[in-house]
Parts: C-alpha cells; structure tokens; sequence
C-alpha cells in the first residue's frame, strides 16, 4: 500500500488538500505536514520525519508546495535509515492535482510507480476542455 505526506508551507493548504485527498480516495494513509513548528508558514523537517516513519504503509510519496518544503523534505530523506529511504520518494508533481490522482489510483492497489505516473500526468492535463 502507498501512504502520501503533503508538505506545505501553510497549515490550511496541507490540511486542506489531505481533506480533498481522503475524500475522493478513501482508504489510504494521508498525512498532512503544513507550515513551521509555530504553526506559521514555513515548513518544518522533524514534523515531515515524524510524518514519514510514522505511515504504517510499504511505500510513501512525499508531495511538496514550493521552494524549502522541497529542500526540507531532501533534509529528510538524507536522515532516513536506508531501509526506511528505499521506501519514500519525493514526487516532482503539482501539490494538489498530482495528490489527488496519485491517490485515487493508490486506492485501486497502484504500486507507488503507478502513482507517481498519475501525478506527473497532472501536470499536463487541461482543466478546460474548449472545443469539445
């Protein structure tokens, strides 16, 4: 089973999105890790550490906003223990879009590849459909 971490520099973004998440997929493990240790915008490394080893899952995609979430969630993946390491990866997807269509496949049984796939394809997938 794939487990997701959404880090975000804002609280109500993380929470938010891990809501959206939950909603349409169901039964997968979303963690939601928003904003500093103050609970202000920023991001906060032990809170994305925690996050990861704490999923009960076999593998964990990590979703990041912007900028330092990026870098903190690098930070983390270097603390890692290998054997928890080999397990995590960190998705180069749209936050919110790329979570949800990872997701919703992590909940057909996807492996975390599949997923990852679906995230990326997020990128490119129009929003509007004009001319159909």
């Amino acid at each position: 089973m794939v487990g997701f971490v959404l880090v975000s520099h804002s609280p109500s973004i993380a929470e938010g999105t891990a809501e959206l998440v939950r909603h349409m997929a169901g039964e997968v493990e979303v963690v939601a890790v928003g904003g500093d240790t103050d609970g202000g915008l920023g991001t906060d490394p032990d809170g994305i550490l925690a996050a990861v080893e704490g999923l009960g899952t076999d593998e964990v995609l990590v979703f990041m906003d912007i900028g330092s979430a990026v870098l903190s969630a690098e930070t983390v993946l270097d603390m890692l223990e290998p054997e928890t390491r080999e397990k995590v990866r960190l998705v180069d997807a749209p936050f919110v879009e790329g979570a949800f269509a990872a997701a919703v496949l992590a909940s057909t049984g996807a492996d975390a590849g599949e997923c990852v796939e679906a995230a990326m394809e997020a990128r490119t997938e129009p929003k509007l459909h004009e001319g159909e």
